[in-house]
């Protein structure tokens, strides 16, 4: 195969076929606590894209130019929590100056973005699937940043809507969205074993 098929391969299987959330359960913390209006879960979502395509390239700069010629490859994870909290704070101090708005409703949130194993968790994807092309590893952390957007902006478009319906008491809240999130999980688990 070529290579930029190769790559929409790639592009096309981490967003729809092996997403994060939906196929690797990282990243439920904010899909669940962001997702409550489209606008914030936007929002999140473009965060994490910048966050996950900066740490997965940074990251993988990071361990084929430093890590493993000088076989610290028992450092990767220090590193790579390193990397990414960077990237949360130039992300949090761009909200902070230009979205105040967007930033204030975030709330705890966004510096949790550190945390999100959905980063960290592709950075050793990255690693594990034994990436050794650096455009390879951009479109997949680009692509992964995508899947999560695509992830929680549904989630947030089912829950407005679900405000408005007529759910039974005992399931309102927190049940009614675990179930939505188990019920997406499934429906995105049909796309398993499209591109290998």
């Amino acid at each position: 195969m070529d290579t930029l098929t190769t790559l929409l391969l790639a592009f096309i299987s981490i967003v729809l076929i092996n997403n994060l959330v939906f196929t690797k359960f990282l990243g439920i913390c904010p899909y669940l606590g962001v997702s409550g209006r489209i606008d914030m879960a936007f929002g999140m979502g473009l965060a994490v894209t910048f966050v996950v395509t900066l740490a997965g390239t940074l990251t993988f700069l990071l361990d084929h130019l430093i890590l493993i010629p000088m076989n610290l490859e028992v450092t990767r994870y220090v590193c790579y929590i390193l990397v990414i909290a960077g990237a949360v704070q130039l992300v949090e101090m761009y909200l902070r100056k230009f979205f105040p708005t967007l930033y204030d409703s975030f709330g705890i949130f966004l510096p949790l973005i550190t945390t999100n194993c959905a980063i960290l968790g592709l950075c050793l994807f990255i690693n594990l699937w034994q990436i050794d092309n650096l455009l390879e590893a951009v479109v997949l952390s680009f692509g992964a940043g995508i899947g999560f957007t695509i992830a929680i902006c549904i989630m947030a478009g089912i829950r407005e809507n679900l405000d408005l319906a007529d759910v039974p008491d005992a399931l309102k809240g927190a049940p009614i969205t675990l179930i939505t999130a188990g019920l997406l999980s499934m429906a995105f688990m049909g796309f398993t074993g499209m591109i290998k």
